[in-house]
């Protein structure tokens, strides 16, 4: 099995790329262990002294280390327990992969439905490739709360790409939008 590395906008974040499905649908952020118990393989990583997040993407896993943290150092433990968990052929889940990504509701003014389009269509591609995700929460008094995932999350350029790309973008489409702000 041959994984390739990427790296990601956020230094703390390294985009690892099994070649196989990693999420059937949706996406998976674990921010610690305990959040980790339906997945064991997110609990083997967080077994590597210095891993701090896991997220799983649909084709990918980010991995976020600890400031203090040396890629050189943590890459070889990350890179075989990756690999040995897909070679056991057990599940990525212990349970029915829960998709948090779906955003609809049949309750949706116009306003959030070109919203939730925009993000699901143009933002979200663009947010996965650099190893994470971004949910819609809600849209209240012209503002757009939005939830960085993966390597998103505290990014240092994360709040750069909520205002100067997505919040722009959204102000274009949507003369509702007034701001973007991160959920945290």
């Amino acid at each position: 099995m041959n994984i390739q590395t990427e790296s990601t906008p956020n230094p703390s974040s390294l985009k690892f790329l099994p070649n196989q499905v990693v999420m059937k649908k949706g996406t998976i952020d674990f921010r610690n262990e305990k959040e980790a118990k339906r997945s064991p393989l997110a609990l083997n990583l967080f077994k590597i002294d210095g891993v701090e997040g896991v997220f799983f993407g649909s084709d990918f896993i980010s991995i976020t280390k600890g400031d203090d943290q040396k890629w050189q150092m943590l890459k070889p433990s990350i890179l075989e327990t990756i690999m040995e968990y897909y070679k056991s052929g057990a599940a990525i889940m212990l349970q029915e992969e829960e998709d948090n990504t779906d955003t609809s509701n049949v309750e949706d003014n116009e306003a959030v439905i070109k919203i939730k389009e925009i993000i699901d269509t143009k933002v979200r591609p663009a947010v996965a490739k650099d190893g994470g995700d971004i949910i819609f929460q809600s849209f209240d008094n012209g503002i757009v709360y939005l939830r960085m995932q993966g390597s998103c999350s505290g990014c240092p350029s994360s709040t750069a790409t909520l205002k100067a790309g997505i919040e722009n973008m959204l102000k274009h489409y949507i003369p509702e939008v007034r701001e973007v702000r991160p959920v945290t």
